[in-house]
């Protein structure tokens, strides 16, 4: 026994260097004292569990490598636990601990998928041997685990193209979260894809084959509001000719996405506070109450500062839903990300309506990096679907800002319903362009005076590239 001891502590200062953590879900305890005394001996970090509702809550908190679990346990036996693993996708060494007359069960725990078993009274050689084997299996459970998180990534991140650090970044907080059920407010601007991360979210979650309820705060007038949000009875009011499902409960077992949050009438938030807290809500017309299970997912572009001075958005639901903040970045912010949306929405657009395939000039490439998107990825989308559409004779994309739409800028014509493009004629163009290339030719001198020729800073402050800046003063006789 001394030798074996020897033996395992050299195992045993490698256990600790890794942290390995090993959880005895037991109801005897002095099998779990008896574990906990030889495992903590071997280097192990231990857990214990005196029945199977509390593995399982333990398990859903804490990272655990190795599972030491009693079949015959209350409120939730080992088959229990094991089922809750398969259920949840949980990969992990799981060793039965077992009396002799229950070997019959334990083999039915193996098919389930445990790793190994032991009996009671427990052989301690034994329990050396497999906790060393169970060791390699937990290292070869964690990779496995890693693969499938970034396989798993991939798919559930599919329709979020980006390769910039923060697109990346918020990806990895979305992932971070997602299995737990923390309500997340998603922060960013119209047209950066929180509705998108919401629905990937939900599909990383525990909830995926729960529903998923999209529900658009600033489309709710108030005086539906309740009866949409939380439901109401037959005869609640003129025109309630049926019971109805509000969508909290339509989101039971899901998720309820709340969209645009912050637009919310400020008589319902009190009402939605308590749904969220209590998890309970009352139909509009009934008594009772009714007992639902959803997360919240939310997600506005408002600062939320200037509306707790108003009063106007309740600061105590604000932070019941900013649980976990989520932010997303502008388009401006992830410039680099722009060819590959540009090359993923052209080849969709073409692609599903059967348009001939199109690719872009180094030109466009350059152009579409240059500007700010103010409308973000949407603003990006339909200036190229536009663009795909109006190429005729052409297989290459030169320019899509003339297609771009939004608001128009100071320096855009608008045309009066008589005076319409085709009705421009040749010369008034000619003078057009003469005169907007002039205006560049001014801005470009003048900034390149006030920088004293120094073309990053040059660059900078007229808000385009370096390549950009070389090309005009080449074009301009600047240089």
């Amino acid at each position: 026994m001394l030798r074996s001891y020897n033996e395992e502590k050299t195992l045993s200062n490698e256990g600790q260097r890794k942290q390995f953590r090993v959880l005895i879900a037991d109801d005897d305890q002095s099998t779990r004292i008896l574990l906990t005394h030889f495992l903590k001996k071997m280097g192990y970090i231990t857990i214990e569990a005196i029945d199977g509702e509390e593995c399982v809550s333990i398990l859903e908190k804490e990272k655990i490598d190795i599972l030491l679990l009693d079949i015959s346990m209350p409120k939730k036996d080992g088959f229990g636990v094991m089922s809750y693993l398969k259920d949840n996708d949980r990969s992990m060494p799981v060793i039965m601990i077992t009396a002799s007359h229950d070997i019959p069960q334990t083999v039915k725990c193996i098919k389930m998928g445990a790793y190994e078993y032991l009996t009671k009274p427990l052989d301690v050689d034994r329990l050396e041997i497999v906790l060393r084997n169970a060791i390699t299996e937990s290292e070869l459970h964690s990779k496995v685990s890693q693969l499938k998180k970034e396989l798993k990534s991939k798919e559930i991140f599919r329709n979020i193209i980006g390769e910039s650090s923060s697109i990346k970044h918020a990806t990895e907080q979305a992932l971070s979260v997602m299995e737990t059920d923390l309500n997340v407010l998603i922060i960013g601007e119209s047209g950066t894809g929180k509705e998108l991360f919401a629905q990937a979210i939900h599909e990383g979650s525990k909830r995926k084959k729960g529903p998923f309820i999209s529900v658009n705060c600033a489309a709710i007038s108030h005086e539906l509001a309740e009866s949409l949000l939380f439901g109401h009875a037959k005869g609640s009011f003129t025109g309630a000719n049926s019971d109805h499902e509000g969508f909290f409960e339509q989101a039971d077992m899901g998720t309820l996405f709340l969209d645009e949050i912050g637009d919310m009438n400020a008589d319902i938030q009190a009402k939605v506070l308590r749904a969220i807290q209590e998890k309970k809500i009352r139909r509009v017309g009934e008594k009772n109450e009714r007992s639902i299970d959803f997360r919240v997912i939310s997600a506005t572009h408002w600062d939320f500062t200037a509306a707790f001075n108003s009063n106007s958005f309740r600061d105590d639901l604000y932070y019941r839903l900013e649980e976990y903040p989520l932010y997303l970045p502008p388009l401006r912010e992830r410039q680099e990300d722009v060819p590959l949306l540009a090359k993923h929405f052209l080849e969709e657009f073409c692609r599903a309506n059967n348009l001939k395939q199109l690719s872009f000039t180094p030109e466009a490439i350059e152009e579409m990096m240059e500007y700010q998107w103010p409308g973000n990825v949407r603003e990006l989308k339909n200036a190229i679907q536009r663009t795909a559409i109006s190429c005729k004779n052409s297989t290459e994309i030169t320019s899509i800002l003339r297609h771009r739409g939004g608001h128009p800028g100071k320096n855009d014509k608008i045309f009066a319903p008589d005076d319409t493009p085709g009705k421009i004629d040749t010369t008034s163009k000619q003078e057009k362009i003469l005169r907007l290339e002039e205006i560049e030719r001014h801005a470009i001198e003048e900034a390149y005076k006030a920088c004293e020729g120094n073309p990053t800073k040059t660059a900078q402050v007229l808000g385009i590239g370096r390549a950009t800046l070389y090309r005009k003063l080449k074009k301009f006789g600047l240089n």
